[in-house]
């Protein structure tokens, strides 16, 4: 799989132009741009799911079965809930916008979302055209890899004659 990556990579996508740079990512990178890398809690940011529940008289939302305390100047408030769809146990709460703290697990039943499925194939995916496509692509990659010079060959061979023995024993 990684040989077929680094194929498609360089023969796919490295050739085109990309559409928010206007350049293919080699002639980026040749010309010293840095490579933007995204921050790991950004990333996560990203990822995480979001449900709308209204703070109750007793400072509580409930998600899908669990109970979270919040603050209480939230009460009566419609808040954003904001986690991770596989830990449950940890809530942030969104009023208006804004950063409101986090809910602290009052009574957890549920670990997971419900919608929140790990991602196993349930079978194994089935060629739709019959084009090898990824095949090609590695054929094309390795032409093009045949027609590089090989500068570790262009050097002499160094004999090695320490250690050679007779093979008939004498």
């Amino acid at each position: 799989m990684n040989r077929l990556f680094t194929a498609w990579t360089e023969n796919v996508y490295h050739r085109r132009v990309h559409s928010e740079t206007g350049a293919a990512p080699p002639a980026l990178w040749m010309n010293g741009h840095p490579l933007i890398v995204p921050n790991p809690a950004d990333l996560a940011e990203a990822f995480r799911w979001s449900e709308h529940r209204t703070v109750s008289r007793a400072a509580l939302v409930s998600l899908h079965g669990n109970r979270y305390q919040v603050d209480p100047l939230l009460v009566g408030q419609r808040v954003e809930l904001v986690f991770d769809p596989f830990d449950l146990s940890f809530l942030r709460v969104r009023a208006n916008g804004q950063d409101a703290g986090t809910a602290l697990p009052f009574q957890i039943s549920r670990h997971s979302h419900p919608k929140a499925r790990p991602e196993t194939p349930t079978e194994e995916p089935r060629p739709t055209t019959g084009i090898d496509y990824l095949g090609l692509i590695d054929t094309a990659h390795r032409a093009e890899l045949a027609d590089k010079v090989n500068y570790a060959a262009l050097g002499e061979p160094v004999p090695n004659t320490v250690g050679l023995t007779d093979l008939t024993g004498e």
